[in-house]
């Protein structure tokens, strides 16, 4: 029985955590520039964004087209967002395109259309995913943590 709820957990949080990128509605809404200290950033020829500290920064970051590959990173039961994930994106086993550290809640890539291993790093825990990116819809990834420390 734990392995079923350590595994639905995570299920749960990354429902919640797409639940404000389907509500269409609230990500249009109007972004107080004042707040906002998000600004593209490039790393070998690979532009991204990360930040998302604050609702009007996450929104900002949430509406900037472009990207094709979003990652979120939370925390806990609660799933807080999280600002201190380190990242690594490999286009092939030891070809790193990207790495980012002390990074997060949330992180825009984008990256030419390929296959990429992402790894999100907290506290010396390593979360790993590969995704398909490509010209058409961005992927979403969602990386979370149980403690909340």
């Amino acid at each position: 029985m734990k392995n079923i709820r350590s595994f639905m957990l995570p299920l749960a949080a990354v429902g919640w955590l797409l639940l404000p990128g389907m509500s269409q509605a609230a990500n249009l809404e109007p972004v107080d520039s004042a707040g906002v200290q998000v600004q593209q950033q490039q790393q070998n020829g690979i532009n991204y964004l990360s930040g998302g500290i604050g609702l009007d920064e996450s929104k900002a970051i949430q509406q900037t087209p472009g990207y094709n590959l979003h990652m979120t990173f939370a925390v806990g039961a609660q799933d807080q967002y999280t600002a201190d994930v380190d990242v690594t994106i490999q286009k092939a086993p030891g070809q790193t395109v990207l790495t980012l550290t002390q990074t997060g809640p949330l992180v825009y890539v984008q990256l030419p259309p390929g296959k990429y291993t992402v790894l999100a790093t907290r506290n010396g825990e390593t979360r790993r995913d590969v995704t398909d990116v490509g010209s058409g819809t961005a992927r979403n990834l969602v990386f979370h943590w149980n403690d909340a420390g």
